[in-house]
């Protein structure tokens, strides 16, 4: 009974963790069709701030969390200001230039820094009494505090002015245009909030895993396949994926080895996107 229990809640704090993550790269996804390869990196570095906040002496992991978004987002806008916005047209070429981004973002956190694993201060520790069993505290606050984002990202896209013009610019750009939506402040604006949703998702993780120049690829392949099989553009849908993708994995974990549990639901992954290559949420076009 127990390992079942336990198994679940890594289940939902696995599927927590990839969509907090994901929802940045969904909404520059559905809105652009912008596959980010530096989005991971966005990722390390939200990791990196609340580490490198904690080792200039200020206030451990709170003041790096709350840095985290706005630095990531900072640099965001740096990049999408920089280039980006001159390849939204082009989707090769985007490709190419977001991997050469988190390569160089990846070097400079290695040179600068070091390729050592570091390690942020958890800031809730102990154990909750969970059905009879104990269950790392910390982890239940990161289920409950991606609850709280998504419903913020969902309020934000479907009850203000720029969410409407957001939807706008998704589903008829030129018509956007037309009645006056700057379009290009909004890819500006998605994509900043994108970078900066990423970079508190590193801030979230940092006290739980370890901060280095390669863990940003840890994540990035399994977030991506949580917006595919979501549904590209679908804030529900990567609700839905990440918590297929966490529990299966979770699941299989606890009776297989972790690399034959990540390769099952791969192939799950394969067959969703076979039968309904527009993802579970989304609509046939």
């Amino acid at each position: 009974m127990e390992s079942i229990v336990t198994t679940i809640f890594n289940g939902a704090s696995l599927a927590a963790v990839l969509i907090l993550i994901s929802l940045g790269l969904a909404i520059i996804f559905g809105l652009r069709g912008v596959i980010n390869l530096a989005h991971g990196e966005f990722f390390m570095l939200g990791a990196y701030t609340v580490w490198l906040t904690e080792s200039m002496g200020l206030p451990p992991f709170w003041v790096g969390f709350i840095f985290a978004p706005i630095v990531v987002a900072c640099a965001g806008w740096v990049i999408e200001r920089s280039f980006i916005r001159f390849l939204y047209e082009r989707p090769l070429e985007t490709l190419l230039g977001t991997w050469g981004v988190s390569i160089v973002l990846r070097e400079l956190i290695r040179i600068v820094i070091g390729p050592e694993h570091r390690y942020a201060t958890q800031p809730i520790t102990g154990q909750l009494m969970m059905f009879g069993f104990e269950y790392p505290l910390y982890r239940l606050v990161i289920i409950a505090f991606t609850a709280v984002v998504v419903t913020f990202v969902i309020l934000l896209f479907t009850r203000t002015d720029f969410g409407l013009r957001v939807q706008a610019t998704i589903r008829d750009r030129g018509m956007a245009e037309a009645i006056g939506i700057n379009t290009a402040r909004i890819d500006q604006a998605v994509f900043v909030l994108g970078a900066g949703l990423a970079g508190l998702a590193g801030a979230v993780m940092s006290p739980v895993i370890a901060i280095n120049p390669n863990m940003g690829l840890d994540y990035f392949a399994r977030t991506f396949l949580v917006v595919i099989i979501g549904g590209i553009g679908k804030i529900l849908g990567v609700v839905g994926g990440g918590s297929l993708i966490g529990m299966s994995e979770a699941g299989f974990s606890a009776f297989l080895k972790p690399v034959v549990a990540q390769v099952i639901v791969l192939a799950m992954a394969i067959v969703v996107i076979r039968f309904r290559p527009q993802g579970l949420f989304g609509r046939k076009t």
